[in-house]
């Protein structure tokens, strides 16, 4: 069998790139990454002065983006096809090859190569290289502690229903919320239902030079990217001293 190697990214600056992960890419002859039709993809980005020269690139292009439902029926089948026809390609080409995928994040943490190591498992020797998760990389943008003593961190989905969303941001101390984008209003009056609005901050490309950080509640509802965080800091037991 050969071997495909999944290289995690971390949460954007290449400076915190895993010294393995880091070594890998600048050896890979051949490189597959996930990307958007007609742009250079985020992982291709972070690692554009790592590469050799004779690397070989494999753009692995999402067939869709806003335009079907993420729940649709038509959706999830063409996904299901993109999946299966690249777990395909990875496997006839790591047959002679040793492959490395781009991953942003870590590739188990809602990662989209984890649709890719299911169904490689049995066909090709895979392996995955762990690293920091986006959501670590953008609080400690904001350069504060984000749970303390006992904090429960809850980490959800902007696409989660409403009655979903309001159920668990009352019930954790401190909050992580991926897939924003226009899912915005929605997290925003579940945010404000449950008293947490006022203590949100979102952040964009959090450690990359783009980075930008604001108060959840100055930030227009159709300015917020799909990839942006929103995160609610905990505020529970600590030292005495540290009031």
């Amino acid at each position: 069998m050969g071997k495909v190697i999944c290289a995690g990214l971390g949460p954007g600056d290449p400076d915190l790139i895993s010294v393995k992960s880091d070594r890998t890419i600048r050896g890979a002859r051949h490189l597959a990454y996930f990307r958007k039709k007609g742009r250079p993809g985020q992982a291709r980005t972070i690692v554009r002065d790592m590469l050799r020269d004779d690397v070989i690139e494999y753009p692995m292009e999402y067939p869709v983006t806003t335009e079907l439902h993420f729940d649709s029926d038509a959706y999830k089948q063409l996904m299901i096809d993109f999946y299966a026809e690249w777990a395909d390609k990875l496997d006839a080409l790591a047959q002679d090859h040793e492959v490395v995928v781009l991953c942003e994040g870590d590739p188990f943490f809602y990662g989209s190569f984890m649709h890719l190591h299911t169904r490689l498992q049995g066909r090709a020797e895979v392996e995955v290289l762990p690293a920091i998760p986006g959501m670590v990389g953008c609080w400690n943008a904001l350069d504060m502690p984000f749970t303390w003593g006992d904090d429960v961190l809850s980490v959800l989905m902007g696409t989660l229903p409403d009655a979903d969303l309001i159920e668990h941001m009352g019930r954790a101390d401190a909050l992580v919320i991926m897939k924003t984008g226009r899912n915005l209003p929605r997290v925003r009056a579940a945010l404000a239902q449950t008293g947490r609005l006022d203590d949100a901050w979102l952040v964009e490309k959090g450690t990359m030079p783009q980075q930008r950080i604001a108060k959840l509640a100055d930030v227009a509802d159709d300015d917020c990217p799909y990839f942006a965080i929103v995160l609610v800091h905990g505020q529970g037991r600590r030292p005495e001293a540290d009031g």
